[in-house]
């Protein structure tokens, strides 16, 4: 059905230098297989994928889809039939209309038939489509949903949405880039059966790329693993997964020690959001635990159970409407929710890593950590608060302004547009480190995270996927903070990357005592990190112990059938 012979694909980078992303592929994929692709960040997967869907360029190579035939040098007509053959998936999409599900569906169907999906007529459009409509709802899951508003959905009933709108062009190929890697386990479970049923039931081909080995197993027929542009094996799912993982770093142990020293005490809090169309979405109530100093606290649950907001809550960068968050500064408790400069001092010992972390693609790794030891460093505090005085900013105001230095980068500046202020007096109150003082200062941390010093002077493009991840830890470790919170920054990491990622904070919680709290959909890295585990179900706090036997809970609840069969590959 699809011929892909001798592709290549060649960028050029803003510096001038090549990078090869294809070299002379070769790959037949089977009407109505399911082909599972695997390998490392930066293997070529997402660019394959992308050409397979008609929108990526090429410079040597054919490409055939059933009687579509596409070379380099074919005109836009040609890759726009090849367009017209696929449809793709991307993981974290969600583009979708604020009316009921099965509009949605009808939308796209309507478009695909007369230009527009924007013009769609209703009435027709339910005449017309309306049957069909219900059938692809059905086949993800969502019949029962079909008169829901879509915006209030879950996450995963978007994503399965979001497929069914695909089908309604009537693909010969669905293209599927990381599908619900994000997701939690019962998600992750829903969108994997819907692409099982839609192979089954439309006899629809699909190629997922994905680097999780589970999803491989559950899904594919036959699996291919790519490395630096090039098919290097292909076969039997199991046997290539091991073959993907036979160099993974061996696991480090956590450092047992005991645990009994409160560092953080989470009281009773509160908090309920509404949404006008769809009723109380989350009410939280009754939360209460302890964190002690130098444990790593994972906190697990299904999606939308609250998690992300009570991360942020511990933090201090959301409010509750009733309860406390407590740390302790010198031995004395200090309410994260109460403005001022003991709030300050808690949190300049914080390092924050949330979703959308990311390096800075052309700064220096030292610019980076000169930037944020301005924020974070040892005496920042103190030397603020003599220049908020000097422009005659309130100790209150001030603390208000360096909590925004802990938030994603557009979430601060849209924060900070409301306040009408700009990002300059972020600058103006917390100026960068001294260059030459960076070394000092990140000398211990490289050393735990088993980086060389010369990264400092390289800039973030130039470091490989793993580099690029321990760079990331180092510029959130430099000012060695007491405690790390990590809100899922490493939920699209492939298991090789990830196991770098988890053997680097072990020995950053055995050499620095750091206490780690942290949000994660991975189950297996979990359970090889995490000394406690606590679990959050519609908002409430349901389970708290050994991380292994929550996992286990957790799987079951979930009715995760893709974790209960897959092997233990790490």
């Amino acid at each position: 059905m699809i011929m892909i012979e001798n592709l290549s694909k060649t960028y050029k980078l803003e510096t001038g230098e090549k990078f090869k992303a294809l070299d002379n592929i070769s790959l037949e994929v089977k009407k109505g297989e399911i082909l599972g692709i695997i390998g490392m960040s930066g293997a070529g997967k997402s660019t394959l994928l992308r050409i397979l869907r008609g929108v990526e360029p090429f410079d040597q190579g054919t490409v055939i889809l059933d009687d579509i035939k596409v070379t380099a040098d074919s005109n836009p007509y040609d890759f726009t039939k090849l367009k017209r053959a696929t449809a793709i998936h991307l993981q974290r999409t969600f583009g979708l209309w604020a009316e009921t599900t099965i509009e949605n569906v009808l939308r796209k169907f309507y478009g695909a038939k007369y230009g527009d999906e924007s013009l769609t007529d209703f009435k027709r459009a339910y005449d017309e489509f309306g049957e069909e409509a219900m059938k692809l709802l059905k086949i993800v899951g969502l019949d029962h949903k079909a008169d829901h508003f879509a915006p209030v959905l879950s996450g995963g009933e978007k994503q399965r949405l979001i497929i069914a709108r695909q089908l309604a062009k009537k693909p010969k190929v669905l293209l599927l880039d990381e599908p619900a890697t994000m997701s939690c386990p019962k998600t992750k479970q829903e969108i994997l059966d819907a692409i099982k049923k839609i192979n089954r039931e439309l006899g629809i081909t699909v190629v997922l790329v994905s680097h999780l080995p589970e999803v491989h197993e559950y899904l594919a027929d036959r699996l291919i693993l790519m490395e630096d542009g090039k098919i290097v094996d292909e076969g039997e799912p199991k046997r290539i997964i091991r073959k993907f993982l036979k160099d993974i770093e061996p696991p480090e142990e956590i450092k047992v020690r005991e645990w009994n020293e409160p560092i953080l005490k989470v009281r009773d809090l509160r908090k309920k959001f509404v949404l006008i169309k769809g009723g109380t979405v989350l009410e939280m109530e009754n939360i209460n635990f302890n964190v002690n100093r130098g444990e790593i606290v994972s906190i697990i649950g299904p999606s939308g159970a609250g998690k992300t907001v009570l991360l942020r809550m511990v933090g201090g960068l959301d409010y509750p409407e009733d309860g406390r968050v407590e740390f302790k500064l010198d031995n004395e408790w200090i309410d994260m929710h109460e403005p001022g400069m003991k709030r300050m001092r808690i949190r300049r010992k914080m390092g924050f890593m949330h979703q959308e972390f990311a390096l800075i693609h052309h700064a220096t790794i030292r610019d980076q950590i000169a930037a944020r030891l301005g924020v974070k460093g040892e005496k920042v505090v103190d030397e603020a608060k003599k220049r908020a005085e000097r422009m005659g900013i309130s100790d209150k105001v001030l603390d208000v302004l360096y909590q925004l230095t802990d938030l994603p980068e557009e979430e601060a500046k849209q924060r900070l547009e409301k306040l009408g202020l700009s990002s300059k007096i972020l600058e103006e109150l917390f100026p960068k480190f001294p260059d030459k003082e960076v070394k000092k200062y990140a000398k211990p941390v490289f050393e735990a995270l088993d980086l060389s010093l010369d990264i400092l002077d390289r800039k973030s493009y130039e470091l490989s996927g793993g580099q690029k991840v321990r760079a990331a830890l180092a510029l959130v470790m430099a000012s060695q903070p007491e405690v790390l919170i990590l809100d899922e920054p490493f939920g699209d990491l492939d298991p090789i990357t990830l196991r770098l990622v988890s053997n680097s904070l072990k020995r950053i919680n055995r050499e620095f005592n750091t206490t780690i709290i942290m949000v994660s959909h991975h189950i297996d890295f979990i359970k090889e990190i995490s000394t406690r585990a606590v679990m959050i179900e519609d908002g409430k706090l349901t389970m708290d112990g050994e991380p292994g036997k929550l996992c286990e809970e957790f799987i079951e609840k979930s009715k995760a059938e893709y974790l209960l069969k897959a092997q233990t590959h790490i």
